[in-house]
C-alpha cells in the first residue's frame, strides 16, 4: 500500500444512523479515515478546528444551525477548508447558499456510494465535484432570483399562514409596503398569486417551514 497520507472525514448529521452507514462506507477505503462524527452544526464548527479533517461531509438539516451557516463560520477562519454537503435538500437556492458559503460540492442522499467516494478524493484533492444531477437543477434557474431578505421575510411569514396586514404588523411595515413587496416577488419567481409564490420558494429551497 502507498505511504501516502489517508483522507481524514469529519462527518456531521443529526441522525446517528446515517453517521454509522457513512462512517462504514469511508473506513471501508483503504486511503480514508473517519476522525469524528457530530450531529450539530455548532459541534461541526468546533470538531473542524480540533480535528482539521482534509474533508466535510456536511448535512444542510441540523437542530442548531443550518448547515449553509456552519460552512460559513469554517470557512471564514479557514479559506481552505474542503466540505462536501450531502444532503436531501435539493433545492436550487439552497444549493447557490451552500456554494456562496463556501461548499466545494454538494451530493444529494440518494447518490450511489461510489459518486460519494470520488467526491471525497476530487474534493480533497482540491477539486470541485458537483455532479449532473445537482448542476441540471441550478442550470434550469439561471440565473439565481435576486430576492431580498426583507423579501424573504415577507414570503416566510406568508407560508405560516398569515395575511398582508398581519405580516405588515410583524414586521413593523406598512401593509402597502407588504403589498409592494408580494408584488417584486411574484415578478421575480415568475408567480400567479401568493400561493403559487411560497409554493415556488418551498420548492426552490428560498424558505423553509
Amino acid at each position: 500500500m502507498s505511504e501516502k497520507r489517508a483522507i481524514t472525514v469529519l462527518v456531521v448529521d443529526d441522525h446517528p444512523v446515517v453517521r454509522d452507514g457513512l462512517k462504514a462506507i469511508i473506513s471501508s477505503e483503504p486511503d480514508m479515515e473517519v476522525v469524528g462524527d457530530v450531529g450539530t452544526g455548532g459541534d461541526a464548527v468546533a470538531a473542524y478546528f480540533a480535528l482539521r479533517p482534509a474533508v466535510v461531509l456536511m448535512d444542510l438539516l441540523l437542530p442548531d444551525i443550518r448547515g449553509t451557516e456552519a460552512i460559513k463560520r469554517i470557512c471564514q477562519k479557514s479559506a481552505n477548508a474542503q466540505i462536501i454537503v450531502l444532503t436531501t435538500v435539493d433545492g436550487d437556492a439552497e444549493i447557490y447558499r451552500a456554494i456562496e458559503a463556501g461548499a466545494r460540492g454538494y451530493l444529494l442522499k440518494d447518490m450511489v456510494r461510489h459518486e460519494l467516494i470520488q467526491a471525497i478524493r476530487q474534493v480533497s484533492a482540491g477539486q470541485r465535484y458537483i455532479p449532473a444531477q445537482v448542476g441540471a437543477r441550478i442550470a434550469e434557474n439561471f440565473p439565481p432570483p435576486d430576492i431580498t431578505s426583507r423579501e424573504i421575510e415577507v414570503l416566510q411569514r406568508i407560508a405560516s399562514g398569515l395575511r398582508n396586514k398581519e405580516v405588515a404588523h410583524q414586521l413593523r411595515i406598512s401593509e402597502a409596503t407588504v403589498n409592494a413587496h408580494i408584488k417584486h416577488i411574484l415578478v421575480k419567481l415568475n408567480a400567479t398569486d401568493r400561493t403559487h409564490a411560497v409554493m415556488i420558494a418551498l420548492r426552490r429551497g428560498i424558505i423553509h417551514l
